[in-house]
C-alpha cells in the first residue's frame, strides 16, 4: 500500500481511538486544574492543563510526569521552582499563554526534557540563560511572539537541540547567527519575520548539520552561500520580493539539495538557470503562488529541461487550463501536482509526455468532469481529483490505470456509478467517494476490486443495500456508510466482509438489522435515527455475529432511543463503548474497559451495579443529569482508575457527602476535573463547588447538638442561680479549705517550725481592745510571741499567703469574734483557714474568744464553727466581768496546752456556756 494509502487507514482506525478517549489513566487522584492518562501499554505519565484559566503553573503536577499541557492559560511569567521536581518531564507544551519571561534557571529541573513548545505568547527577547538545564532537548519552538532578539548565550546550554521553529516574529539577519551555532541544528523555521538577506560571510559559522532551512515570507533580497558550511542542507524554502539575487557560485556548496521551495517568487529566467545549475541534486522543486504566468511557463519549461528535478509542485497559480506545451518537455516527472488551481479544463495532450508519472494532484479546482488528459497513464498510483465540480463517472475515466492504488474523488457532485467504472483499476486499495450524490450500488464492485482496503462512501444518499453488494471484497478493511439520512439494508448486505476491521455506518430500519459475515470486525460505529431493537423479523440481538468486535460507538442525531435488555449480548471481546442519548439494560461485558455514555440525560447509574463491569478501567458521564452518586455503584467497578462526570448538576447536601468523601480519599481512580465540578442544588449552594461542601456536618445531628446545647446552658443557669442564693458560703468555705489543705500538705512535706506561739485574728474595729488588753497582758506580763497583722504581715505578699502563713507558722490561732468579725471576708477566711487547721491535724489548735454575746442565727453562716463551739468550751470577755485576772489566767492555759488530740485538750471557761448557742 502507499503511503497516502496507509495513512488513509490510519486515520480511519485513529478515529474510534479518538473517539473512545484511548488515553488509559495511571494515576488516582483528582488534581485542581489538571488530569492524568497514560497511553496503552506505556509507563508515559501525560497531565493536561489546558484551558483552566491558570495564572501560573500549578504546583500539584505529579512528579512522575512526562508530559505537561499548560496550553491556552493566563500564564504570564516562567518563575524559579515552577519545574521543580519533574525530572521526568520530556514533553512541555505552553503555547497561547501570556508569558513574557522565563527566570534563569527555571528549567534547570528538566534535565531529561526533550520537546518545549510556547507559540502565541509574549516574547520579544531570548535572554542569558533562560533554557539553562536543557542539555536533551531537541524541538524548541516560539512561533507567533514578538521576539526581536535573541542573546548570544541564549541557547548556548541546548546542545541537542535540532529543531527550532521561529516563525511569526520580529528578527533580522543579524539574530540568526546565534541560532545557526547551535552543534545539531537540523532544521530551522524562520518564516513570516523581517530578515533581508541569507549570506554566509555573515554567519561565522564553520560548519553546520542544517537539514531544512525555511525563511519564506520575509524581506530576502540577497541568498548567497559562498562557503561551504551547509554541506547537508537537503531543503530551502523561500519566498520574497522581486529581484532576488542567487549567489551560491559553487554547485558542491549545495551538494545535498533536493528540495526547493520558491513561493511567490518572481525570479528572471538567468537567475533560476544559475538556480538549478547550483544544485544539481534537486527533486523536487515547487514554484507557487507566481504573479507572472509568463514568467512561469518559461521556468518550468527549464526545470523540466533539468532532467535530475522528478517532483514539480504548480499549485497556486491560478491556472484556468493546461495547455500542450507547458509540461511537453517533463517526460521525467514522477509527481504533478496542480492542486488549488482554477482548472476547469485541460488539453488532452497535456499529460501526454508524462510517461513516469506516479501521483497526480488535482484537487480543489473547478473541473466538471474527469481530465481525458489523464487516460493512458498506466504508470500512475495515486490520483487525487477531490473538491472539483465533476457530477458523472463514465466507463472510459479510468481507462487503462492499471497501477492506481489510489483514487479521491470525495466532495464532488457524482450520483451515479456504474461497476464499469473501475474496471481497469485491478489495483486500487484506496477508493473516496465521499460527500457526493451517490444514490444506489449498481454492479458497483462486481468487477476487479478483489484488492480493495479502503472505501468511503459517506456522505452519499444511498438508498437500499442489497445482499452480496460487498461480495467481492475480501480484501476490504475499512468501510465508512455514514450518511445523514438512513437507507434499509437487505439480510446479507455485509456479506462477504471476511477481512472487515471497521464500519462506521447509519443503521437501517430496526426490523431488518443484522450485521453478519464480518467475524474479524473490531471497530464499529453507528449513527443511529431508530429504536435499536430485536423484532419479529429479526429476533437475533444485533451483534451475535460480531465475537471479535472491541469498540462500539453508538450516536444518534436527534432525541432518544431505546436498545433492548439483550441489546449487547454476545460481545464477548467488547473493550470500549461510548453511546449517546439511549435507554439501555446492560448485559455483563467482562472485557469491557471504557464506557463513554456522556449526553444521555442519565439520571441515575443504579443500572451498572448489575452490569458486572469488572474490568472497567474508564467511564466517561459527561453532561448528563446525575445530582447524586451512589457509592455501591462505585464499589462495582473494582478496575475503574478514570472517571469524567463533568457538566452534571450536583447536588451539594448530605446526599452527596459518601460522594465526595470517595473522591477526595480514593487512592485508585482519579476523577477528573473534579475540583472544577459546580453545584447546582440547593439553590443557596449554586455556583459553590462540590468539593467545598463541607461533609462533616453530615456526620452529626445539628438540631439534637442545638438541643443538648440549649439545655445544657438553661440547666447550668437555673444551677448556678440555686447555689449562689443557697450554697454561696459552704462554696466559699470548701474553696479555702482546699487552699488550706494544699498549703499543709506544703508544710508537712518541709516540716517548718513555729514562728510564733499564737496567731491573732481580729477585726480592725476591735483593734484598740487587743492592744489596750490583751497585748500587755500576753506579751509583756506572760512573755508569749504574739502574730497581728498590722504589725508582722509581710508587704508586698499576697494577703491569702501571708493569712496561710501566719497561721501555719503558730502554735495556736486566737480568734476575737465580734459582731464586726462576723461581717469581714478576710477575718471569715482566716477563721475557716484555722478550723480546717483544727479537723485536719486533729490538735488543739484554735481558740475562741467571744468579746461580746453573738445570737445563734449569726454564726449559722460559720457552721464549722458552731459545730467547734457547741463540742467544745470557750473563752468570753462579757463574762468574764470584773475578774479580769482569771479570764487571762485561763488563756495562758489554753495557750500552754500542747499539741496532743483535740479530744484530750480543754479549752478554758465555764462549760455551761455552749448551751445558749444550741
Amino acid at each position: 500500500m502507499s503511503v497516502m494509502g496507509c495513512r488513509f487507514l490510519l486515520q480511519g482506525l485513529l478515529f474510534f481511538l479518538l473517539s473512545l478517549l484511548q488515553f488509559n489513566p495511571l494515576l488516582a487522584y483528582s488534581l485542581k486544574s489538571c488530569t492524568v492518562t497514560s497511553p496503552d501499554n506505556t509507563t508515559e505519565v501525560w497531565v493536561g492543563c489546558s484551558d483552566q484559566g491558570l495564572a501560573a503553573v500549578p504546583d500539584d503536577v505529579p512528579r512522575n510526569a512526562t508530559s505537561l499541557d499548560l496550553s491556552s492559560n493566563h500564564i504570564v511569567m516562567i518563575n524559579s521552582g515552577d519545574f521543580n521536581s519533574l525530572s521526568k518531564l520530556r514533553y512541555l507544551h505552553m503555547k497561547t499563554n501570556w508569558i513574557s519571561g522565563v527566570d534563569d534557571g527555571a528549567f534547570g529541573d528538566l534535565s531529561e526534557l526533550l520537546e518545549l513548545e510556547m507559540d502565541k505568547n509574549n516574547f520579544t527577547k531570548l535572554s542569558d540563560n533562560m533554557f539553562h538545564g536543557l542539555w536533551k532537548l531537541t524541538i524548541l519552538s516560539l512561533e507567533e511572539n514578538q521576539i526581536t532578539h535573541v542573546s548570544p548565550r541564549a541557547l548556548q546550554s541546548l546542545i541537542s537541540l535540532k529543531t527550532v521553529r521561529l516563525n511569526y516574529n520580529q528578527l533580522q539577519t543579524v539574530e540568526i547567527r546565534t541560532i545557526l551555532q547551535l552543534p545539531n541544528l537540523q532544521e530551522l523555521f524562520l518564516e513570516f519575520n523581517i530578515l533581508t538577506s541569507f549570506q554566509t560571510n555573515n554567519l561565522q559559522v564553520n560548519t553546520s548539520n542544517l537539514r531544512t532551512l525555511s525563511i519564506g515570507h520575509n524581506y530576502i533580497q540577497r541568498f548567497s552561500i559562498t562557503t561551504d558550511i551547509f554541506p547537508h542542507l537537503q531543503s530551502v524554502h523561500l519566498s520574497g520580493p522581486s529581484g532576488l539575487k542567487w549567489d551560491v557560485p559553487n554547485s558542491t556548496f549545495l551538494r545535498s539539495l533536493t528540495v526547493l521551495d520558491l513561493h511567490m517568487v518572481d525570479v528572471s529566467c538567468d537567475t533560476f538557470v544559475r538556480m538549478l545549475q547550483s544544485t544539481e541534486s534537486l527533486q523536487t522543486l515547487a514554484l507557487t503562488a507566481m504573479t507572472n504566468r509568463r514568467v512561469l511557463a518559461a521556468l518550468v519549461g527549464i526545470s523540466c529541461r533539468n532532467r535530475v528535478v522528478t517532483s514539480l509542485d504548480l499549485s497556486e497559480n491560478g491556472f484556468v487550463t493546461i495547455a500542450d506545451t507547458l509540461l511537453r518537455s517533463c517526460s521525467q516527472l514522477t509527481e504533478l501536482d496542480l492542486s488549488f488551481n482554477d482548472l476547469q479544463d485541460m488539453s488532452d495532450l497535456a499529460l501526454t509526455s508524462l510517461k513516469q508519472l506516479r501521483c497526480l494532484e488535482l484537487n480543489n479546482n473547478y473541473l466538471k468532469t474527469v481530465p481525458r488528459a489523464i487516460r493512458g497513464l498506466s504508470t500512475l498510483e495515486i490520483f487525487n481529483l477531490s473538491f472539483n465540480f465533476i457530477s458523472e463517472l463514465t466507463c472510459s475515466d479510468f481507462l487503462n490505470l492499471t497501477r492506481l492504488t489510489e483514487l479521491h474523488l470525495d466532495q464532488n457532485r457524482i450520483s451515479v456509478v456504474d461497476g464499469c467504472v473501475f474496471q481497469d483499476l485491478k489495483n486500487l486499495r484506496v477508493l473516496n467517494i465521499s460527500g457526493n450524490a451517490v444514490r444506489k450500488l449498481v454492479d458497483f464492485f462486481k468487477v476487479n476490486s478483489k484488492k480493495l482496503e479502503v472505501l468511503d462512501l459517506s456522505g452519499n444518499f444511498l438508498i437500499v443495500l442489497k445482499q452480496g453488494d460487498f461480495r467481492n471484497l475480501p480484501s476490504l478493511r475499512y468501510l465508512d456508510l455514514q450518511s445523514g439520512k438512513y437507507y434499509p439494508a437487505n439480510n446479507g448486505a455485509f456479506e462477504g466482509l471476511n477481512g472487515l476491521k471497521t464500519l462506521i455506518v447509519t443503521p437501517f430500519m430496526h426490523n431488518v438489522m443484522n450485521f453478519t459475515g464480518m467475524p474479524q470486525l473490531e471497530n464499529l460505529k453507528l449513527l443511529v435515527t431508530f429504536s435499536l431493537k430485536s423484532s419479529y423479523d429479526n429476533p437475533e440481538p444485533p451483534f451475535t455475529h460480531l465475537p471479535s468486535l472491541k469498540n462500539l460507538i453508538i450516536e444518534k442525531y436527534d432525541g432518544q432511543y431505546d436498545m433492548s435488555a439483550d441489546f449487547l449480548k454476545g460481545l464477548k471481546c467488547l473493550e470500549n463503548f461510548r453511546a449517546d442519548r439511549f435507554f439501555s439494560l446492560f448485559q455483563p461485558i467482562p472485557n469491557l474497559q471504557a464506557l463513554d455514555l456522556s449526553n444521555n440525560k442519565l439520571r441515575s447509574l443504579d443500572f451498572l451495579i448489575w452490569a458486572n463491569l469488572s474490568a472497567l478501567r474508564q467511564l466517561t458521564l459527561r453532561h448528563n443529569e446525575l445530582t447524586v452518586i451512589n457509592e455501591t455503584v462505585l464499589q462495582s467497578l473494582p478496575a475503574l482508575t478514570y472517571l469524567d462526570l463533568f457538566g452534571n448538576p450536583f447536588s451539594c447536601d448530605c446526599s452527596n457527602a459518601g460522594f465526595i468523601q470517595w473522591v477526595i480519599s480514593n487512592n485508585q481512580t482519579q476523577v477528573v476535573n473534579a475540583h472544577q465540578y459546580d453545584c447546582a442544588f440547593p439553590l443557596s449552594k449554586k455556583g459553590t463547588k462540590l468539593l467545598d461542601f463541607d461533609v462533616q456536618s453530615c456526620w452529626m445531628d445539628v438540631s439534637f447538638l442545638c438541643f443538648i446545647s440549649s439545655t445544657c446552658l438553661v440547666v447550668l443557669t437555673l444551677l448556678s442561680s440555686f447555689i449562689y442564693h443557697f450554697l454561696r458560703w459552704q462554696l466559699a468555705y470548701g474553696f479555702y479549705l482546699f487552699l488550706a489543705f494544699l498549703y499543709d500538705s506544703r508544710k508537712k512535706k518541709k516540716g517548718t517550725p513555729h514562728q510564733f506561739d499564737a496567731f491573732v485574728s481580729y477585726n480592725v474595729h476591735d483593734e484598740a481592745w487587743v492592744y489596750r488588753e490583751m497585748l500587755p497582758v500576753l506579751e509583756e506580763e506572760q512573755g508569749w510571741r504574739l502574730c497581728l497583722h498590722h504589725r508582722d504581715f509581710q508587704p508586698g505578699k499576697p494577703i491569702m499567703e501571708n493569712i496561710t502563713d501566719a497561721i501555719y507558722g503558730s502554735r495556736k490561732t486566737i480568734c476575737v469574734i465580734s459582731r464586726h468579725y462576723l461581717q469581714s471576708e478576710w477575718c471569715s477566711r482566716e477563721i475557716q483557714m484555722a478550723s480546717f487547721r483544727l479537723f485536719d491535724e486533729h490538735k488543739d489548735v484554735l481558740i475562741l474568744l467571744f468579746l461580746e454575746e453573738i445570737p445563734t442565727q449569726q454564726l449559722s453562716p460559720y457552721y464549722r464553727m458552731r459545730k467547734t463551739v457547741k463540742r467544745r468550751t470557750y473563752l468570753s470577755w462579757p463574762q468574764a466581768g470584773q475578774h479580769t485576772g482569771v479570764f487571762w489566767q485561763n488563756v495562758r492555759r489554753a495557750l500552754e496546752t500542747g499539741d496532743g488530740p483535740t479530744d484530750n485538750n480543754l479549752l478554758t471557761g465555764p462549760k455551761t456556756n455552749q448551751d445558749q448557742f444550741e
